[in-house]
């Protein structure tokens, strides 16, 4: 798996550069609408490139990810992944250059989105009320509107270029060329940018499906205009509506001109969401340890896959993976999301301690069990799957007594063998401990071994 250190590293250099100027009201928009969902650093971050762009100019001087991390006060790490949720939520493009073994970056700095189309974007919006709050919300609303003045009021006097002014012919023999020609190459006009939006792979969306469901008579293909099928985009990755559950969804959002409503839409996927979970929004989740896919003629191992998968699925899958497609109960995802939001843990590291706890309690999830565990890891600052797993392995003892309640005496120490049903195939015990507990409980371990392995094969298909 990919680290930070192979995306960069302290002396690369980079060059900051904005998509048109950015203004005093940009700084603000960021401020109270981008900053609780991105954080300090991440805030800190851009605020620090953009500093770098002197004023009225569109690109700065050559830096190195060195200063930014004397400027911010935080490690490599902290700088990438910043980065990574500045590029995520569309506030940042990223551009590499390679050039005999250096390596350089540009930085290209978007601005947000205007005030109007972050309210209307049905996926921050839905965030940020979740993050802050009713009361807070309502007030950022008011705080970036303004009373509107009718117009249709009072009469438009205002007069034309023909009513001011007047032109004279002028006699010259030759034409200037510098009057209305282009700008020279490598040059550009300076100008304010526009946010093209949160970028969202429609890869993980089959709009197919969708419409083989939807048969023309029912929904006009044109309904599906680009609004629409953005916003379908956005809700399915939202609520986590697939195809065919978002084929209902868009069916009762027809209105009588056989347009979908947009509004409507958003609205019965929030209705589907709170029926479904129990919830009313979803929360934003960082995800840690982004990373580019393999190449294709260098195929991940077992243990990458895995931990690939451990990295890069939400713990809501994971449970229900392990319950064999199995919806979880709302009793352990309301555990996790407490231990998860409590201990601030990354998510692959989150994922290890559930497949962990589960093996360790008979796959029962036990919260205080959880918190217990949870608390040491994130004591020693454990951010990625593949640590997670090394300090399991190295603190089993422990955590086993910890699992038992007390500690047992030398004498009366059997314990019985743990069930194997989708169990972690990263957890491999001491093979001697194993055959201790074969010969005192009559455990074949060899045959549980064999039976556990195909059960993973069929689990990972």
């Amino acid at each position: 798996m990919k680290k930070h250190w192979n995306e960069i590293q302290p002396i690369d250099p980079y060059t900051v550069g904005t998509n048109g100027m950015l203004q005093e009201y940009d700084r603000k928009i960021i401020t109270f609408l981008y900053q609780p969902l991105i954080g300090p650093v991440c805030y800190s971050l851009y605020m620090s490139l953009w500093g770098e762009v002197e004023e009225n100019r569109l690109w700065s001087t050559d830096s190195t990810h060195y200063h930014l991390m004397n400027v911010l006060s935080v490690n490599l790490q902290d700088v990438y992944e910043a980065r990574m949720k500045l590029e995520g939520i569309g506030l940042l493009k990223a551009y590499e250059k390679r050039d005999n073994g250096d390596r350089s970056f540009l930085y290209e700095l978007q601005p947000p989105l205007s005030p109007q189309e972050f309210f209307h974007d049905g996926m921050l919006n839905v965030y940020l009320y979740r993050k802050i709050g009713r009361t807070h919300y309502l007030r950022l609303k008011k705080f970036f509107t303004d009373e509107t003045v009718d117009k249709q009021q009072y009469s438009n006097i205002t007069r034309s270029f023909q009513d001011v002014f007047t032109s004279e012919q002028i006699n010259f023999l030759h034409h200037d060329a510098n009057v209305d020609s282009e700008t020279k190459s490598g040059e550009q006009y300076m100008k304010y940018g526009k946010n093209e939006g949160i970028p969202l792979d429609e890869i993980d969306f089959d709009f197919q499906l969708l419409l083989a469901g939807l048969s023309e008579s029912m929904v006009p293909r044109k309904a599906f205009t680009a609004t629409v099928k953005e916003t379908v985009l956005k809700l399915s990755y939202l609520y986590g509506i697939d195809p065919l559950q978002m084929k209902n969804i868009v069916l009762s959002s027809l209105d009588a001109d056989d347009t979908i409503d947009i509004e409507l839409l958003r609205k019965t996927a929030r209705d589907w969401y709170g029926l479904q979970t129990g919830d009313q929004l979803p929360d934003l989740t960082t995800r840690i340890g982004v990373k580019k896919p393999a190449p294709a003629n260098k195929p991940l191992s077992k243990e990458e896959e895995l931990i690939e998968y451990l990295e890069n699925t939400s713990p809501k899958d994971v449970l229900s993976d392990i319950s064999n497609g199995g919806s979880p109960s709302k009793s352990d995802l309301q555990a996790v999301e407490e231990v998860l939001m409590s201990q601030k843990l990354p998510l692959g590291v989150m994922n290890v301690l559930i497949q962990y706890v589960l093996l360790k309690t008979d796959m029962k999830l036990t919260k205080g069990y959880m918190e217990k565990i949870a608390s040491h890891w994130s004591r020693k600052k454990v951010t990625t799957a593949s640590e997670a797993m090394d300090l399991a392995k190295k603190e089993h003892k422990q955590y086993l007594e910890w699992a038992e309640g007390k500690k047992e005496t030398k004498t009366n120490r059997r314990r019985k063998p743990i069930r194997t049903e989708k169990l972690p195939e990263w957890f491999k015990e001491e093979e001697t401990e194993k055959e201790n507990e074969s010969s005192q409980e009559g455990y074949d371990f060899e045959a549980e071994k064999k039976k556990l392995e195909e059960e993973l094969k069929n689990f990972r298909k």
